[in-house]
């Protein structure tokens, strides 16, 4: 039995690097049994997974084209078991707007020295491939936890 059986992945607009990562878990927990979603702080409700991520994504046989952004509630805090951010000020905001959550709420590059994942929104092509090969080595760490 998993330990978490429901994890949500939380980035500012859930267009980047949320839904990236969780599709990046996904795949990468198939046989594990849990469910993996993800949501904005600030999201761009509705919209589409950012072009260029999906693009660097389905080159790495990871589809992303029913993807919508959806915006962070209390229902998919509670409806979590682990919460994992882009960056410190994600966790800050989330433990502050919701203190319950403190103790389930972890940087997705914790097990990676605490890494932080920067936007690439609206940066180079590079920014964006970055980005991606950073999310699948944090979620490759996750995945031996999970």
């Amino acid at each position: 039995m998993a330990m978490f059986n429901a994890i949500l992945v939380v980035c500012a607009g859930n267009i980047c690097r949320s839904p990236t990562a969780e599709q990046l878990l996904k795949n990468k927990l198939a046989d594990n049994d849990i469910t993996v979603s993800s949501a904005g702080l600030k999201a761009l409700v509705g919209k589409s997974a950012d072009a260029r991520a999906a693009t660097i994504a389905l080159r790495n046989n990871i589809d992303m084209s029913a993807h919508k952004a959806r915006q962070l509630s209390s229902s998919f805090i509670t409806g979590n078991d682990l919460i994992l951010v882009m960056e410190q000020r994600h966790l800050n905001d989330l433990c502050d707007q919701y203190p319950n959550v403190r103790g389930k709420v972890f940087l997705l590059g914790k097990w990676l020295n605490d890494a932080e994942i920067s936007d690439p929104y609206r940066q180079s092509d590079e920014a964006f491939e970055h980005v991606y090969q950073l999310i699948d080595k944090c979620c490759d760490a996750w995945a031996k936890y999970l």
